[in-house]
């Protein structure tokens, strides 16, 4: 198998994406197969904190690449060599993150950078560390390092809530992601109410957007618990939400 470049993406925040990057990443890492999670929400971080960063000060991040001030592989976290990820035997498991500090927020919504150099970083952590996944975890909405994301991806899930915001969004990114010819594009479904029945949620989702459903996500009382706070598919190999996280994982597969 080919190195896989795998965008998880979603037109609104707040929709559970960065959970489900995490959890992907995860799964395939359990699996055996050398992964990398990329931070490209440089305007609101977070997928470190599911990892158990959320209070470590990271030495490298995406935004001193971007600038120039480090490789790729500098920036790379291996979080395999972490306690809580000792049950990962013969994979590996990176995390790429963006910088959490105010400064390095205010100046790459301030200056930018160039989007070619965030091409060449997925280009070259892929090779650098012989990735078989490369996971990216957008920033929500359509904009520049969105589309690129897209543009490169071999797997494409738009993350979406039964919500006619997020629905109406999910429409746009689809019409995009069709536009920019991405080799296979699915939506995700999360934080589903117990009042829908999964079956009918699927076929109305995949009759209105012309796309497949890759899996539905339950609103899981386990994911409220977890806050964020930790890797549920690491701590609950055998839960519900781990079981559809494993749905996901065998499309990219």
């Amino acid at each position: 198998m080919g190195s896989k470049i795998v965008s998880i993406h979603s037109f609104r925040g707040g929709t559970g994406k960065s959970n489900i990057a995490a959890n992907l990443a995860t799964v395939a890492a359990l699996d055996g197969k050398r992964v990398a999670v990329m931070d490209t929400d440089m305007a609101s971080p977070g997928i470190h904190v599911i990892f158990g960063l959320g209070r470590e000060r990271m030495k490298r991040t995406l935004n001193d690449f971007l600038r120039g001030e480090c490789d790729i592989a500098d920036a790379c976290i291996d979080l395999t060599t972490r306690k809580e990820f000792s049950s990962i035997e013969s994979g590996n498991l990176l995390l790429i993150p963006s910088s959490m500090t105010a400064a390095d927020i205010t100046r790459i919504l301030r200056e930018g950078y160039e989007v070619s150099d965030l091409k060449n970083g997925f280009n070259e952590v892929v090779r650098d560390k012989d990735l078989d996944y490369l996971i990216i975890d957008t920033h929500p909405g359509l904009d520049r390092e969105t589309l690129l994301s897209m543009a490169t991806a071999d797997n494409l899930f738009v993350v979406a809530r039964i919500d006619e915001q997020d629905l109406l969004g999910t429409a746009a990114t689809l019409s995009v992601a069709k536009k920019l010819q991405v080799p296979d594009i699915q939506i995700i479904i999360n934080k589903k109410p117990s009042i829908y029945e999964d079956k009918a949620i699927r076929q109305e989702v995949e009759s209105k957007f012309k796309t497949g459903v890759a899996t539905i996500i339950p609103l899981l009382p386990l994911l409220i618990e977890a806050g964020s706070r930790y890797v549920v598919s690491m701590r609950h190999p055998d839960s519900e939400f781990t079981e559809r996280i494993e749905q996901v994982y065998r499309i990219i597969k």
